[in-house]
């Protein structure tokens, strides 16, 4: 368990995370490796205190400040940083200088096996594969039994296959062992593929903490909602609502939406709509009357992407629909003029504007 509270730099949070992997979300300069490197020992705050297993590792005000060496922290840089001078092998055979030589070399073999790396121990650096410095990068960081397990930026300029590979690995670490890793990441990916729980960050600050399906589907407020990328924000006042029906009424800028009954919600308050995406509908619009729900919206440009095509509409309206729903009416793109459909049950409302 690694208890953190600080304040140093622009940053100021606390929080604990036990094992398992928890994810520093947040955009670049929102604090993510400055609170590494804190815990870490390479930075030290201005205040705040530091536990990692009923250990202090910092602690303001009693002046305790260990130094790296003595924190038991693994780091993984955003660098890989291997020695481009040492063989994979002596790479491994540096991080555990300081143990009796049965120990170093029982434990570099052990290792060696557990990331698959015996054919590639002889090489240095530069003659291993990517994927051959990733796992040695991350079996460095392991291999003197750390007690937690520090991952600044694991995705950050991967290519797919190299992608797959680092999930695979930090998965491997999840499953296997007991330790808790705190990873820095940019994108909700690596968040929702490896993350138990997340920190939402910006500026320093925390935002928002929790699992990373409940984080994206229920944002604390637009600034959360802002960060986690989603597109459809508007503001809105909530202009009816009958909890008999389960229902709402909610009046934008050009248009009113139907949506669901909102709890804790009074009429007349002004609120953000926010609904993701890939939960909106859109058809070319044919000029009759739009059912309950149906916006006429202009089209502006439609972007192909891996699994769906997105349509930006005028008034900031993103919908993201399946390639094979876009396909018939491809040649229709051209008039601009569609129907974008708001399903009830997608509408949710954040704090006020």
């Amino acid at each position: 368990m690694i208890q953190v509270r600080l304040a140093a730099h622009g940053v100021d949070v606390e929080f604990q995370a036990a094992s398992g992997i928890t994810a520093l979300f947040g955009a670049a300069g929102a604090g993510k490796t400055l609170i590494l490197d804190a815990i870490a020992g390479f930075v030290t705050p201005a205040g705040g205190r530091i536990i990692l297993d009923d250990e202090i590792l910092f602690d303001a005000a009693s002046r305790v400040n260990l130094p790296p060496r003595r924190r038991h922290c693994g780091y993984v840089a955003r660098q890989w940083a291997l020695f481009p001078h040492m063989s994979l092998h002596d790479n491994l055979l540096f991080a555990v200088a300081g143990l009796r030589r049965l120990e170093r070399h029982r434990r570099v073999k052990e290792t060696l096996d557990r990331f698959t790396l015996h054919d590639a121990a002889a090489r240095r650096p530069h003659e291993a594969s990517p994927a051959e410095r990733l796992r040695t990068t991350v079996a460095r960081a392991l291999i003197g039994e750390p007690k937690l397990l520090l991952v600044d930026e694991p995705a950050a300029g991967l290519d797919m296959a190299l992608r797959a590979e680092w999930h695979k690995i930090l998965r491997t670490v999840r499953d296997e062992t007991s330790l808790p890793v705190l990873v820095a990441a940019r994108d909700p990916e690596t968040c929702f593929e490896l993350a138990g729980n997340m920190l939402l960050l910006d500026a320093g600050r925390i935002l928002q903490s929790g699992p990373p399906r409940k984080v994206l589907d229920q944002p604390a407020g637009v600034e959360a909602a802002r960060l986690l990328g989603i597109r459809n924000l508007f503001p809105a006042e909530i202009v009816a609502l009958d909890p008999g029906r389960n229902t709402s009424r909610l009046r934008l800028e050009t248009f009113e939406l139907t949506g669901p009954y909102f709890p804790g919600r009074l009429r007349g308050d002004r609120v953000w709509l926010c609904v993701e995406p890939g939960q909106l509908h859109a058809v070319p619009y044919d000029g009759s009357r739009p059912p309950m729900n149906h916006v006429p919206a202009r089209l502006e440009r439609a972007s192909e992407m891996p699994r769906a095509v997105r349509l930006e509409f005028a008034g900031g309206i993103v919908a993201e629909i399946a390639r094979r729903e876009f396909e018939p009416h491809k040649d229709n793109a051209d008039n601009k003029e569609w129907l974008v459909e708001f399903p009830p049950h997608a509408l949710r409302v954040l704090g006020c504007p």
